[in-house]
């Protein structure tokens, strides 16, 4: 947690906005901590297929959204009973 925002605001702005973006630093940082969690032994996990399933779910709803939302306003759109008249 942040204590001090006006400080990391001000931080911010002169330092790390202040610099353009690094390719060659940020993969470096990057290939730095991979081999620190393989080192760790917390990186491959151990089951490469583990939560798998719930990852496809997760997408396939976020997928499904756009699909869903139109044929939602397409139902209200529609004259006829209200879904609550339904029940």
């Amino acid at each position: 947690m942040i204590k001090d925002v006006a400080f990391c605001e001000k931080w911010e702005a002169q330092t790390v906005l202040s610099q353009p973006a690094d390719f060659q630093q940020n993969l470096r940082l990057v290939e730095a901590m991979y081999e620190h969690a393989r080192l760790l032994g917390v990186f491959p996990p151990a089951n490469r297929l583990e939560g798998l399933d719930d990852k496809i779910r997760l997408a396939r709803r976020i997928n499904f959204l756009p699909d869903l939302a139109a044929h939602e306003l397409e139902t209200l759109l529609t004259p006829g009973p209200s879904p609550r008249d339904r029940m």
